[in-house]
């Protein structure tokens, strides 16, 4: 709103519209393809491990930023035919409630990120010790507390989302727990380099030291996928709250939908990659579409 009523009159930058039938399609295919991970996780036994649950985890909240934007689209398109007001009491807490499933996702991918890079790096520096450190229950447990903080702030940050107090740590987080995670990696890549040839030189530990490399480095496209669809509408967040009136910082927010859609996109391509890099759930999944016997 605050971009079709301002912006356009200090900015040369037309307003990038993505078709409403893109939206719906591409939300559309990112809540199915993210179930199918869920179901699969559910019904293959094998899978009941703490890597798989963190990776359902990161699903579940690919899933919530896809309902978000499908959501949001259903309002607005509301909006246009004249059924919900922009300023009223119910559409304030409605808009409150979207802005909650927003910050939901963002935060629940974030610290889903972070549990798979610590396990990750649990597996390949203390393999001997791994099911002794994360077990099931204690996975569990780590998972029921990033979903019960995401909650919390998610919740306090859309009601206080006007505070200047509340936006700057919502923004800061971001870049932080990217960096922790990146610094995790660093550490991760470099210790595997100097361990790689006293690893090699016992030949039972080749396949699982394969398979660790295999599991960082899908964790490290995980990542890429990650920043590329989600900075740029951070990037809006804090254009809009400390720049609205700068004309470049309109110029930018134009492409307010090209961002949404690219989240949705992350909910699509991270699926792919599962089903890409995991031997396991290929199976299952040609188990559940009868493609095998």
């Amino acid at each position: 709103e605050n971009i079709s009523d301002f912006s356009l009159n200090i900015t040369d930058c037309t307003q990038v519209v993505v078709p409403e039938e893109v939206f719906f399609t591409v939300a559309a295919a990112g809540i199915l393809e993210n179930l199918l991970i869920l179901i699969a996780v559910v019904r293959n036994k094998n899978l009941h491990l703490p890597m798989y649950f963190f990776i359902c985890s990161l699903a579940i909240s690919d899933m919530l930023g896809s309902l978000y934007k499908t959501l949001e689209n259903i309002f607005i398109i509301l909006c246009k035919m004249g059924y919900l007001t922009r300023h009223g009491d119910f559409e304030k807490k409605l808009d409150d409630a979207m802005d909650s499933m927003f910050i939901l996702s963002l935060l629940g991918s974030i610290f889903s990120l972070l549990a798979i890079a610590a396990d990750r790096y649990i597996t390949i520096f203390y393999a001997l010790r791994y099911h002794n450190i994360m077990t099931l229950r204690r996975a569990l447990v780590i998972l029921a507390i990033i979903w019960a903080f995401c909650a919390g702030s998610s919740i306090a940050i859309a009601l206080f989302s006007y505070e200047a107090a509340t936006v700057i740590p919502f923004t800061i987080l971001f870049p932080l727990m990217m960096f922790f995670i990146l610094c995790l990696y660093v550490h991760m890549f470099l210790l595997a380099r100097s361990h790689a040839k006293k690893i090699a030189s016992l030949p039972s530990s080749t396949v699982h030291h394969r398979t660790n490399t295999k599991g960082a480095i899908t964790l490290t496209i995980f990542l890429g996928v990650f920043l590329c669809c989600w900075a740029p509408f951070v990037l809006h967040i804090l254009l809009a709250r400390f720049c609205p009136h700068n004309p470049y910082c309109a110029c930018y927010m134009s492409i307010f939908h090209v961002n949404g859609t690219l989240i949705m996109c992350n909910a699509i391509i991270n699926p792919m990659i599962f089903a890409f890099r995991s031997p396991e759930l290929r199976s299952t999944f040609k188990k559940m579409f009868h493609c095998s016997r």
